[in-house]
């Protein structure tokens, strides 16, 4: 089986997961609850599969060295760690973000929230910036 294609629809599916935290977010601003719940559940639907789709890839194809040199190595791989350390953190703080809000605990849900949400929005945006670093700059 050809994996090739996998790298880019990661980067797609954290595109697209960016794009619905921003949605999600604009929603609950404006008071709309439900339409909010539905957004990031589709969220964390698309970043499910980016995790399944990340691990099948990895698993068959191995990883990609950063062909570059230079000073864009150092910014490559300062994006990278930091994606990779908050990437990390991300899973048991969108699950724990979730379960409350599922859960009704709207005040304990709004308080991790507020941290929940700049640091997958980052991961999300960082992990199209490494493919697009790693898979389109050279």
């Amino acid at each position: 089986m050809d994996y090739s294609i996998l790298p880019a629809v990661n980067a797609s599916l954290n595109a697209v997961c960016a794009a619905l935290l921003l949605v999600g977010y604009t929603l609950i601003r404006r008071g709309r609850r439900r339409q909010h719940r539905a957004v990031m559940l589709a969220a964390f639907t698309t970043s499910a599969l980016f995790l399944v789709s990340y691990t099948i890839y990895h698993a068959n194809a191995g990883s990609r060295a950063f062909p570059g040199h230079g000073p864009i190595r150092a910014v490559y791989f300062t994006i990278l760690v930091t994606h990779v350390i908050l990437a990390a953190a991300i899973l048991p703080l969108a699950i724990v973000t979730l379960s409350r809000g599922l859960g009704g605990r709207v005040d304990r849900h709004v308080r991790i929230a507020r941290w929940t949400l700049p640091i997958w929005l980052y991961v999300s945006v960082t992990g199209v910036v490494v493919y697009l670093m790693l898979y389109r700059l050279y």
